[in-house]
């Protein structure tokens, strides 16, 4: 029997074994940590964010800033309700949240887990954990794989590393070019006096442009203790993860934080004045926000609270719509989201067959997951590439 390798016991590790015919094959699952889908278990805050409900490629494609003109093809073959019914099929229910999130209905990412583990023992799949790859060398027909547990021999190498730099040295070694990493999510850390003293206030939609990249997003956006966070922040630090790193991080952002032009604001603080003259100005409701961070934009505008709405002065309205719907503020730094780092960068995606995920320089070499020059916005994406690749190769192997 033919000896399969996959180096990573990650996601799209797993899920390739877990699709691979074990009549065919021997197969051995490389891991150097001491527990396999590390990712998998923190993924969604520990509930696993499996996949998006996103069922058309074309559209599914835009969520990812690099490798989505790739996986058009991919997604084509098996995509979010492929992976939904893969599960169901081992009587693992996923819901699907409002925000298209899909999550297993035990909210546990240990049932996800637990699925891949038995998926594996089924198929007498050979797990080495605390065994770490240090080189591979092509010998004749065969790679031999040399770690820190000895040399393994292997007709097939399934290679699912992530995006570990000691990985990518290792098959740059083998010949691919490797496009250099830079972090892909992140938030932004901010000192300013409007963002002080209120983390935790959230705005279900505002604005965020990058006017130095002529770039902006829309989304949910949270203020924490360093800066901002939130999907707007996201989706902008992943679609100009190559930009911000060559600016060192050091940009100037414009926030809107109302989503609503200066002179609809302008309109609604109007109505406002006039239907509720002998109110004060920091008991004024008159946007969507929290009467917290209300007071902020007023004090931060230089207004007394205690003023009368009737009196605010054409200049002070001005200055306090200018903060709520076009404040400038200064980024210095960054800051990882959670533990589920994600990274841009990794093996050229010229050198990538996908058709089946295979090398087009190194014969019976399939590549997958987070060490190819692919990534996503946060909300199950990255999960549901690894699904989808891994499923290629393990059809192109089982030679369907």
């Amino acid at each position: 029997m033919k000896q399969i390798i996959i180096i990573g016991g990650g996601a799209a590790g797993f899920f390739c074994a877990s699709n691979l015919d074990e009549k065919k094959y021997n197969i051995t699952i490389l891991e150097q940590n001491s527990d396999v889908l590390q990712k998998v278990k923190i993924s969604g805050g520990g509930r696993c964010n499996v996949t998006h409900a996103c069922f058309d490629p074309r559209e599914l494609v835009q969520f990812y800033p690099r490798g989505h003109k790739e996986l058009l093809s991919v997604f084509t073959k098996f995509q979010p309700g492929d992976t939904m019914e893969w599960f169901d099929h081992r009587n693992v229910p996923l819901k699907i949240e409002n925000d298209n999130r899909t999550f297993p209905e035990s909210n546990s990412s240990q049932t996800i887990i637990n699925t891949f583990l038995n998926e594996i023992q089924n198929k007498n799949v050979e797990v080495k954990t605390k065994c770490s790859v240090k080189a591979i060398e092509k010998k004749d027909e065969k790679y031999l794989v040399m770690t820190s547990l000895g040399d393994f021999e292997a007709d097939y190498i399934i290679y699912t590393t992530g995006s570990s730099p000691k990985s990518l040295k290792i098959v740059e070694n083998l010949g691919h070019k490797i496009i250099d990493l830079v972090p892909s999510l992140f938030t932004f850390n901010i000192k300013d006096e409007l963002l002080q003293d209120i983390p935790g206030t959230s705005f279900e939609n505002a604005e965020i442009s990058i006017p130095s990249l002529k770039t902006e997003e829309s989304g949910p956006l949270l203020i924490t203790h360093w800066g901002l966070s939130g999907p707007a922040v996201l989706k902008i630090s992943a679609w100009e993860a190559l930009s911000l790193s060559k600016l060192k991080y050091n940009f100037e952002i414009e926030v809107n934080f109302i989503s609503r032009s200066i002179d609809e604001a302008e309109e609604s603080f109007q109505n406002f004045k006039q239907s509720n003259p002998k109110k004060t100005i920091g008991q004024a409701k008159i946007f969507d926000i929290t009467n917290r961070f209300w007071q902020k934009i007023v004090s931060v505008s230089k207004v007394d609270l205690n003023k009368q709405i009737s009196n605010i002065s054409g200049k002070e309205m001005q200055m306090i719509l200018e903060n709520l719907c076009r404040k400038k503020l200064k980024v210095s730094g960054k800051s990882t989201f959670k533990d589920e780092f994600v990274t841009a960068g990794g093996v050229d995606l010229k050198e990538i067959n996908f058709k089946n995920m295979s090398s087009k320089l190194l014969p019976n070499f399939y590549i997958a997951g987070e060490v190819l020059n692919i990534d996503a916005v946060t909300g199950g994406f990255n999960f549901q590439a690894c699904w989808s690749e891994a499923w290629l190769i393990a059809q192109d192997l089982n030679g369907l």
